[in-house]
């Protein structure tokens, strides 16, 4: 059996070019594929965000898009400039060794930026 080469997370919006403006705008994403009613755009050189027009579905309660970063503070000022809604401050969590800021999209789904601070986080255990 062989590994997985790309991973892909599908987000519901009522909105799609609401959406389309946030992710391309405020997060600066790249477009990668316009599917008409879904749009995919490049997170990293093999992960990946997609908004799929879903209308009168909300956001998964749980479910959290986490985008890792060395530069939380730098982000944070970037999406409050856009008027991004903070949900929680940037704030250092010992117990998990991250430091981390919460936002949500138009859709109310749930963006972390996350810095991890342990330099050996991806270490296979």
């Amino acid at each position: 059996m062989g590994e997985f080469s790309e991973q892909i997370t599908f987000l519901s919006v009522d909105d799609l070019e609401r959406s389309a403006a946030f992710y391309e705008r405020a997060l600066g994403l790249v477009l990668v594929e316009d599917q008409g009613d879904c749009r995919i755009y490049r997170v990293t050189e093999s992960a990946f965000v997609a908004i799929c027009l879903r209308p009168g579905r909300t956001a998964s309660e749980g479910v959290i898009l986490t985008l890792v970063t060395d530069d939380v503070d730098g982000w944070h000022d970037r999406l409050s400039a856009h008027g991004v809604t903070c949900v929680a401050e940037p704030a250092s969590h010992p117990s998990y060794t991250i430091y981390q800021a919460f936002y949500q999209d138009p859709d109310a789904h749930l963006i972390e930026i996350q810095r991890f601070d342990d330099p050996d986080w991806k270490t296979p255990v």
